[in-house]
């Protein structure tokens, strides 16, 4: 537990505080007094607003705030899907006769 954002934790309770509690300390573990507070959580580019709820309390902080960002798996199928208007793969082929 880092003792600093604690005592931030802490002031933001007594003062009412809306504004977010920037913090590069992935690692630290919400407490309940974290509870309803807005945190800023580096990534290691820019800080990540989380918002912290009663079923966030034992997790850590970095669990909220990613680090990478997923854009899509490449490949020729998914190049099909993504075309705007593309008919999907089984309406394309023709009804075979019997």
């Amino acid at each position: 537990m880092d003792e600093r954002l604690v005592a931030k934790v802490m002031k933001a309770k007594a003062g009412n505080s809306k504004t977010a509690i920037k913090t590069w300390s992935r690692k630290c573990t919400i407490i309940p007094q974290m509870v309803g507070l807005n945190f800023g959580v580096h990534n290691g580019r820019d800080f990540v607003n989380v918002f912290v709820e009663e079923n966030m309390v034992g997790h850590k902080l970095g669990e909220f705030s990613p680090t990478r960002k997923f854009i899509r798996h490449g490949g020729k199928m998914s190049k099909e899907a993504a075309a705007p208007g593309a008919a999907p793969a089984a309406a394309a082929k023709p009804a075979a006769k019997k």
